[in-house]
């Protein structure tokens, strides 16, 4: 399996046919970082978008970030990938290592901090890593019949409970079809944790009970959308007065409330 040797790879600075012989690849056509990147170069140009969709262990990330160091044409990628098991014998394993997309992940951080070392070059070396995975509400449509006692704890809030701000943010930003390769960042503010994506285009806010100055705050960035989540409010009452409030700082904010 080409998988399980692939931590040499990190490291690896040799010519293409020396990184194959280190590796012991069993078969005669694997990917190679420069053959990919004379490829990428070729049929690709500025801002264009490289779909890996056997990702493996991103080889075609390492690729388009080289062509990218020598050119600037600041093409971007996607690298899909199944979380494969590692096998337990191999070396892959011992270094930690217990799926492919752990593997791609680290070799995408190591090869942008071994680019950048060797050229200096000023491009995006950033990258997300997300999991395809079901809603983060809870399943609560069901018939009246289906409804039991022991139900309705779990029912008290829709969130899943194995869920972060992160996945609630970019669950609605998927939702709403934003790209999800826009700048973030989060402030904390009176305590309160403030979630700010594409320069105050959707600003949320996930925490219990949310200050007047956390909306102010969030109001005054004059974002399109607003996230809140339903346990920010102690009751109906102070959730109609969140709302007024945003209503009045800034009408033209669309909020939403899971």
């Amino acid at each position: 399996n080409m998988y399980e040797k692939i931590p040499s790879l990190l490291y690896y600075g040799g010519s293409d046919t020396e990184m194959l012989a280190q590796m012991h690849i069993p078969f005669d056509t694997p990917k190679v970082v420069n053959i990919c990147k004379e490829h990428i170069r070729s049929f690709t140009g500025e801002g264009d978008i490289i779909l890996d969709f056997f990702s493996g262990s991103a080889t075609v990330a390492h690729a388009v970030m080289e062509a990218n160091a020598e050119d600037h044409a600041g093409r971007r990628y996607i690298m899909v990938q199944i979380p494969e098991t590692i096998r337990e014998a191999s070396e892959a394993y011992r270094q930690g290592y217990r799926n492919i997309c752990q593997i791609g992940s680290d070799r995408i951080r190591r090869a942008g901090e071994k680019i950048l070392a060797e050229t200096g070059a000023e491009i995006d070396y950033g990258f997300r890593v997300f999991r395809v995975d079901e809603s983060n509400l809870q399943e609560v449509f069901y018939s009246a019949q289906a409804y039991t006692q022991s139900m309705l704890s779990r029912l008290v809030s829709p969130v899943k409970e194995d869920r972060t701000d992160l996945d609630l943010l970019f669950g609605c930003l998927i939702n709403w079809g934003v790209p999800l390769s826009g700048p973030y960042r989060s402030t904390r503010i009176d305590g309160c944790m403030v979630h700010d994506y594409d320069n105050g285009n959707v600003v949320a806010c996930f925490d219990e009970k949310m200050t007047e100055a956390v909306v102010k705050a969030m109001a005054e960035k004059k974002p399109r959308r607003v996230v809140l989540r339903d346990d920010c409010f102690a009751d109906s009452a102070a959730k109609i007065n969140v709302m007024e409030r945003f209503r009045c700082l800034t009408p033209e904010t669309r909020i939403k409330v899971i």
